[in-house]
């Protein structure tokens, strides 16, 4: 079998310093490759950019439901939970958040070299569903009621802000973290100010101001 050498096109400080030309990859490591310029035979060290990616399975989670596509990791790419990249998808391209790293053996990691992982575990984040639970404003609990509603990942939530989504008119005055959110000083924020993101919400607590909401009629 003839064995396939590598070529690469760089300059060549010794007869094309401004131009490229075409090398041979005759070594790599540490970094630096050792090339050969096919015009003049200068041999020198170079600096090249990985072109190898891996093709990864990914399972995404999105509304309560999930479907898998693929997505080309470039060599040496350090992947962790909590990261977020755009997917090319048969649907769409989409925006998703790294949940869960598979190995092989079914192992599951928070972080891996792109070599190292079989399937990327993820969350679509571009637009979400944000559980909400209400209460009234007289505080009868027996009255809390539960919904989603359906925002851009982006929106912003603020405690002690009131808003009105879905037709109903509510004030924040919690809200809980999700575990793969990063970037909170901790994992229910209650004080007047404390903002996340839609993306980044597992539920959210509110007072609702909707004038006839607890009518017994």
């Amino acid at each position: 079998m003839t064995e396939t050498t590598e070529r690469v096109a760089v300059a060549c400080p010794s007869c094309s310093p401004d131009l490229e030309t075409v090398h041979e990859v005759l070594t790599t490591g540490g970094g630096h490759a050792t090339i050969r310029c096919t015009e003049c035979g200068h041999t020198h060290k170079d600096q090249l950019e990985s072109t190898t990616e891996f093709e990864r399975e990914v399972v995404v989670s999105q509304g309560g439901e999930s479907f898998t596509a693929t997505a080309d990791v470039p060599e040496g790419e350090r992947l962790a939970v909590g990261e977020e990249f755009l997917l090319d998808t048969e649907e769409a391209i989409m925006t998703v958040r790294i949940t869960s790293l598979e190995l092989d053996g079914d192992e599951r990691v928070e972080e891996a070299d792109a070599e190292e992982v079989r399937t990327i575990w993820t969350r679509a984040v571009g637009n979400v569903g944000v559980n909400l639970t209400l209460h009234p404003s007289d505080g009868r609990h027996d009255e809390t009621r539960s919904m989603t509603v359906q925002v851009p990942g982006d929106y912003e939530f603020t405690v002690g802000e009131e808003d009105e989504l879905g037709g109903e008119e509510f004030t924040v005055e919690g809200i809980h973290i999700r575990d793969d959110a990063h970037g909170y000083h901790q994992e229910k924020l209650d004080f007047d100010g404390d903002t996340a993101f839609a993306k980044d919400i597992n539920r959210l607590y509110a007072r609702d101001e909707s004038s006839s909401a607890w009518s017994a009629w």
